[in-house]
Formats: structure tokens, C-alpha cells, sequence
């Protein structure tokens, strides 16, 4: 679905991603990790656009997308989740769940009804702006409405980053549900080790913007992704 190849960013004159290669595959779950600052963030903003990278290659399904636009993108099937969460705190949750709207053709501009089957708590709050939920649920309106957009790779950041525990373990049964359904590629980016572990098929290991570790999770030492995370 998405390839990766020797990928270079910089903010002005300061190196961030330093040759990296990343891939996400259809019906798997892969994690990124890594400490805060080693461009886990930078590496999502390169691959949907939102940052030019300096060069490398990003492939989607084949096709070199590295110099298309973040709206593009996103219409080709690439969902972000933001960290941060980035909803529209004005708008009810209707309507920040109808601006995904905008990358799909009229005919299939909707909300799907799994959407409350997997967030009910939204369709409580249809009429409620956005600002006015909790973190944890803002949190669930930004993951909604990324997969309003029918996306076909959905990118989170962090999703699980300062949200409640009972939130976190509702996050959790929602990327593992939309995982197993084998439809969708899932790059998530994680922190924690017992997250990444209950969750990824893959995981990638990224520290001082190189990528330092990446396979199959159950192939990768424990003790050596640790060593990454750990300040």
C-alpha cells in the first residue's frame, strides 16, 4: 500500500528525517516508535504532504506520490489523525464529522452508520461543539472523522496521548477492530512498549531521525526497542 524509500526533511537548515524507509500494509497494524523529538511527527507530516521532504521516494500502490499535495492525498485514501487532535471546536461533532466530506465524491458523501457503532458516545453529542468535549472524547470525533473519508490508510499520532484510561482502552479495541477487519492499512504512532505489543504486526524504531530498528514485532528484541524509548 505504502513504500517508503531513503526519505530526507528539513525545517530550514536543521536535518530532521535522515534516510528513512517506511511501509504499511493492507490488514496490518504498524506502530512507529521512538522518544519525543527523533521526527516520528516530521516522517507522518512528510507522508501526507503536509511537509515537502527534501527527496526519497513515496510510493502509494506503486505510484510516486511524493510531489502531490496534502488534499490529494487525501482523496487517493490516506487519513490522518493529528496529534493534538485538531477538531474544529465551533463546529458541533456533526458537523467537524461532515468535513471529511470533502474528499469524497457527492454520491458518497455521508456519515457511515458503523461510525456510531464504533464511537456511540458521538451520536449522543451530534449537537454539541466540539470544544466542548473532553479530551478523550475530541479525540474520538478526530478518528471518526478521518474514517468518514473512507480512508484506505489511516495515520495516528499519538491517539492515546494524555486521554483518560478508560478512553485509552476504547482507542485501543478500536484500532485492533479496524485492523482485523483487513481492509485498511494502520501506521500508528506509539510511545509505549505494552501498546505497540498488544496492537502492531510491524513495528519501526526511529531515533535522532534515522530509523534504527523495523520488522515484524514478535522478530524484534524487547529489550532493544526499550532502550529506544527510555529518556
Amino acid at each position: 500500500m505504502l513504500d517508503a524509500r531513503e526519505l530526507h526533511l528539513y525545517y530550514g537548515a536543521s536535518h530532521i528525517l535522515r534516510g528513512v524507509d517506511i511501509q504499511a500494509r493492507t490488514g496490518q497494524v504498524t506502530c512507529l516508535l521512538g522518544r519525543n523529538g527523533v521526527g516520528k511527527t516530521s516522517l507522518l507530516r512528510g507522508l501526507t504532504g503536509q511537509t515537502p521532504i527534501r527527496s526519497g521516494r513515496i510510493l502509494w500502490n506503486g505510484t510516486d506520490i511524493d510531489a502531490m499535495p496534502a488534499h490529494a492525498r487525501a482523496r487517493l485514501g490516506i487519513g490522518y489523525v493529528p496529534q493534538g487532535r485538531n477538531i474544529f471546536p465551533r463546529l458541533t461533532v456533526e458537523e467537524n464529522l461532515m468535513t471529511g466530506f470533502c474528499c469524497l465524491p457527492r454520491s458518497e458523501a455521508r456519515i457511515p452508520e458503523n461510525i456510531y457503532e464504533l464511537f456511540p458516545v458521538l451520536q449522543e453529542m451530534l449537537s454539541r461543539r466540539g470544544g466542548d468535549l473532553s479530551g478523550g472524547q475530541q479525540q474520538q470525533l478526530a478518528i471518526a472523522r478521518a474514517l468518514v473519508t473512507q480512508p484506505k490508510l489511516l495515520i495516528l499520532d499519538e491517539p492515546t496521548e494524555g486521554i483518560q484510561p478508560s478512553i485509552i482502552k476504547d482507542i485501543e479495541a478500536i484500532i485492533r477492530l479496524l485492523g482485523e477487519q483487513g481492509d485498511m492499512a494502520i501506521l500508528l504512532v506509539e510511545q509505549y512498549y505494552e501498546m505497540a505489543r498488544d496492537l502492531a504486526d510491524n513495528a519501526c524504531v526511529m531515533d535522532r531521525g534515522r530509523m534504527v530498528l523495523s520488522g515484524a514485532f514478535s522478530d524484534l528484541d524487547e529489550a532493544e526497542i526499550r532502550r529506544h524509548l527510555t529518556v
